[in-house]
């Protein structure tokens, strides 16, 4: 059978194991050539090809329901689920996404794009199951990355307590998340790693022990308490943690071996109650290249697939903002020994790599695990210390309580640095940094700003740093900057909650905030062409926002329009609203961002152009809002 011909993953039923192999390094050319293609997730799904087709011959999926925890690692899945023919446009427009969704098959039982997850949702599934009286198998596969996250700790606490509840999870080992993982768990699940499997330890035990003549089997009453004592003496040295936290344990398995996952999966269906199968996998297997740097190949843009390199730009780009933050941030940190760098297990996306091969007393890698990063940053604070908390947008808000709580309410100088706010491509929904303006803006102490190019990025970082009064945070995009000069020290702070005028004109008032600057400009540009002369203000603050010059401004021009890459609900269109309306100002304003919408995976461009934000779509709103005018050669 070709993997092509598998449109259910019960086709894999009754295959041999010989069979199961060939499918198996069909899936890996599959997944290969089409990352080399499009760029992707690389590592994560070629380390789970022969757990997938192991597991997936043990259930029966119209029924089992199968949670991935983060779906970069469910390639393989996606693969025999029925999308092989469409899988090469992975992550495009309109194609198939990089995650899981629910949208996308019958197969994606859950969505699941942040880690962590996996285990309460399927203990979820189970619940319902078991309140609906219906028979089904509920399976989570989870990353041992994954399980440093509070919210996977928690879901393990509360399965244990359910002895009655049928629940397996599979815990994927290959001692990544993007980067090598840190701390406590992690190191004990090496520990597991290196001994031996102990739970067909039990069912030997009890074969041999029935052998012993007129013993065996007048001992049957007491074999259970027997066999269980004997299992405690095995168990302490790689289950013990689970299984006291009421889990059956089995495990360590090889993670490429078949015959033995399939044989310990169909054991582990025959147990009641929560089991964890422990399965190490090496990230990247069957690609050398990929296992010799599981941290750099853990995604990929396109790339060689002979050579593993990636297929260079056409033309030079600029550095991109995290490069220009990351070095920035070195540089200060060089001069502050205060400075301490903060990631949860994204020390390569975003750029605290350099400072922890360059000082790394001063940096910090909690591991998956916003909430504490947060809490962390605000102990360090309260000390004295510079917490700078480089976490994407996206999984910020993971830790919004521990923002307001623990942050915000006492006011503790703690500088945010927001990577991949706005629009990020095509990791979609789950990605997306829309809300990062509305969810802080809200919130009393917190300062808000945003940088229109990656100079100014620099001068925000020291900004951030030297702002000692109580929380602040800077939202950036992914990728790359404009090209504008940069230097290598001595950058000025920015005076907290003051814009600058970057055009001057009587017809119309512009607000733009961070990547919308440079489209506020062009859009004046065109505006030009009609006519109509437009005043642009970079804000540069989103809150407190910069009233001394904006009021003044409106009220004479009498028409304003706020540009904006975030939710246009809440965010800094509201907020300038907001103070025109608290003021008494009443004059037309545009307010210009994402809509009330999910934005899916495209290319940033593509989805700006779906958006309606492009500049000279963004000129031929305002022409229709403020000026009469009828659609036009605006282009």
């Amino acid at each position: 059978m070709h993997l092509s011909e598998i449109t259910h993953p019960n086709q894999l039923h009754g295959l041999s194991i010989r069979q199961l192999q060939q499918i198996a390094r069909q899936i890996r050319d599959k997944h290969l050539q089409t990352v080399a293609a499009t760029g992707g997730h690389l590592g994560p799904g070629l380390g789970v090809v022969e757990l997938t087709l192991g597991l997936y011959q043990t259930l029966d999926l119209d029924r089992d329901k199968v949670i991935w925890d983060v779906g970069h690692q469910a390639y393989p899945h996606k693969l025999i689920t029925g999308r092989y023919s469409n899988f090469h446009t992975l992550r495009q427009k309109d194609g198939i996404a990089g995650y899981l969704k629910r949208s996308e098959s019958r197969f994606d039982h859950f969505g699941a794009g942040h880690a962590s997850t996996s285990i309460s949702a399927a203990l979820g599934m189970a619940l319902a199951r078991d309140a609906k009286g219906e028979k089904f198998k509920v399976v989570a596969i989870i990353g041992d990355g994954a399980l440093t996250g509070g919210m996977a700790l928690e879901a393990i606490n509360h399965a244990g307590h359910l002895p009655k509840t049928n629940l397996l999870v599979v815990l994927n080992d290959n001692e990544m998340s993007i980067s090598p993982n840190v701390g406590a768990i992690p190191r004990y699940l090496n520990k597991m790693r290196l001994s031996g499997p102990v739970q067909f330890f039990k069912d030997s035990f009890e074969e041999q022990f029935k052998q012993i003549p007129f013993v065996g089997e007048s001992l049957s009453p007491e074999l259970g308490r027997i066999k269980e004592g004997m299992k405690r003496l095995a168990v302490p040295k790689v289950g013990a943690v689970f299984e006291e936290l009421g889990f059956t344990y089995m495990g360590p398995v090889d993670g490429h071996n078949l015959e033995e996952l399939i044989a310990t999966f169909q054991q582990a269906h025959q147990i009641t109650g929560p089991v964890l199968v422990h399965v190490a996998t090496i990230k990247g297997k069957g690609y050398e290249i990929a296992e010799q740097d599981q941290v750099g190949y853990h995604a990929q843009s396109p790339f060689n697939l002979t050579t593993g390199k990636a297929i260079p730009s056409s033309k030079p780009k600029p550095p991109a903002y995290s490069k220009v933050f990351a070095h920035t941030l070195v540089k200060l940190a060089e001069q502050n020994p205060k400075i301490i760098g903060i990631t949860a297990a994204m020390a390569t996306g975003t750029g605290l790599d350099k400072l922890q091969a360059k000082l790394p007393n001063q940096y910090i890698d909690v591991g998956i695990a916003e909430q504490h990063a947060v809490t962390l940053a605000a102990g360090l604070a309260a000390e004295g210390m510079r917490p700078v908390a480089a976490i994407y947008s996206t999984f910020l808000q993971r830790a919004y309580d521990q923002i307001i709580h623990d942050v915000c309410i006492q006011n503790l100088p703690v500088f945010f640095c927001m990577d991949r706010a706005g629009i990020v491509g095509a990791d979609g929904p789950t990605h997306q940094g829309m809300y990062d303006i509305a969810y802080l803006r809200c919130i009393p102490n917190m300062v808000l700003m945003a940088p229109k190019d990656e100079a100014e990025l620099q001068r925000m970082v020291v900004t951030g740093v030297n702002h000692t009064t109580g929380p602040i945070a800077m939202r950036f995009p992914r990728g790359n900057g404009y090209g504008v000069p940069l230097m290598e020290e001595g950058w000025e702070p920015l005076e907290i909650g003051k814009a600058e005028i970057l055009r001057h004109g009587d017809d119309l008032l512009i607000l733009g905030y961070g990547t919308m600057v440079h489209p506020a400009m062009q859009v004046a540009e065109i505006l030009s062409e009609h006519g109509i002369e437009t005043t642009v203000i970079n804000a540069r603050f989103a809150k407190p926002l910069d009233t001394e010059l904006i009021f003044p401004l409106a009220q004479k021009i009498g028409r304003v329009v706020t540009l904006e890459e975030g939710c246009v609900m809440g965010g800094f269109g509201s907020a300038v609203a907001e103070a025109l309306l608290d003021a008494d100002i009443v004059v037309p304003i545009k307010r210009i961002g994402v809509p009330d919408v999910l934005v899916e995976h495209a290319e940033p461009n593509q989805s700006k152009a779906e958006l309606g934000l492009t500049s000279p779509q963004i000129a031929e709103k305002v022409l229709q809002a403020f000026f009469n005018q009828q659609k036009s050669a605006v282009m």
